[in-house]
């Protein structure tokens, strides 16, 4: 393989460390390269002291709860993700889940998956229920209508619960906005790898919901990110990974994992026209604030 698909498909290196520490607000350990053990210490060694390990559908959010009661460092949250709704109710392909396509198992098989979301959701550990809401960038009407079913019983499970409500919105935000609306959203909500623009922010902000910033608010065609970045109120501004996903610049499209925080951490702060530590400072106090730790 030549030297250039070997750098393609490497590690990023470590950044220099940030000197306030801060959480990675959303990430996927289970989907990462190497133990949790090694992503844990990786991260800490740049300043990243605390994970939120995201579930998607039933058994990530069991392993999500099982690997935050393991690790201090390590918060869960447990959901189906949207596209895991209309795969369980009509075995769509293109569903979130990765144990492949299924038999349609209809509205009953929905219903147990959120019994067993809704039993996790009790556990001390698990800090919040997510990542729900709406994807529609594959979604046809009838997987609009299970995913939208399925954000509701999130949104509910939630506010009976007390934990906060993670939100993932693809190509979706006047319906997720709507649905929040409709059903009161619960005392903290967030919305996760945000994708709205300054207008947008600004109807979040007013609700008083988080907005967490991911690796993508570093690309150059993400003005619209930065743009939104720069009216959020500091004290509502999360960040995540999203890993493996999301790799900031100049690194995009290499293996994401937690201990790169710091890259958009600086892009960050660079946006907002404050230094790092103002930045980790506000970051570290707000995803505890979001979660409730």
């Amino acid at each position: 393989m030549p030297s250039s698909d070997r750098d393609k498909n490497a590690a990023p290196p470590l950044p220099a460390p940030l000197g306030v520490a801060v959480a990675d607000s959303h990430t996927h350990l289970d989907m990462q390269g190497g133990t949790v053990d090694e992503a844990l210490a990786k991260a800490a060694s740049v300043g990243v002291t605390t994970v939120v390990q995201v579930g998607c559908d039933v058994n990530g959010s069991r392993w999500a709860a099982e690997t935050a009661a393991a690790y201090d460092a390590v918060h869960a949250t447990v959901a189906l993700h949207p596209n895991e709704a209309p795969r369980i109710v009509h075995g769509d392909p293109d569903g979130w889940s990765r144990q492949g396509a299924r038999e349609p198992g209809g509205d009953a098989a929905l219903d147990e998956a959120l019994a067993e979301i809704d039993r996790l959701a009790a556990l001390p550990q698990v800090k919040g229920v997510g990542e729900t809401g709406l994807d529609y960038f594959r979604t046809g009407p009838e997987g609009k209508e299970a995913q939208e079913r399925s954000f509701r019983a999130h949104i509910e499970i939630a506010k009976r619960h007390g934990k906060t409500l993670v939100i993932h919105d693809r190509d979706a935000h006047a319906d997720v906005l709507r649905v929040l609306k409709e059903e009161s959203a619960p005392e903290r909500t967030v919305f996760h790898c945000y994708s709205g623009d300054a207008e947008m922010a600004e109807i979040c902000a007013e609700a008083g919901y988080f907005i967490s910033f991911a690796g993508n608010v570093t690309f150059k065609n993400a003005g619209n990110l930065r743009d939104a970045l720069a009216v959020a109120p500091l004290e509502l501004v999360l960040v995540e990974t999203d890993a493996p996903f999301l790799t900031p610049a100049p690194y995009r499209g290499r293996p994401n994992a937690p201990y790169l925080v710091p890259v958009t951490v600086r892009a960050m702060a660079a946006v907002r026209g404050i230094d790092e530590d103002a930045m980790a400072t506000a970051l570290g106090a707000n995803t505890a604030s979001a979660f409730g730790y």
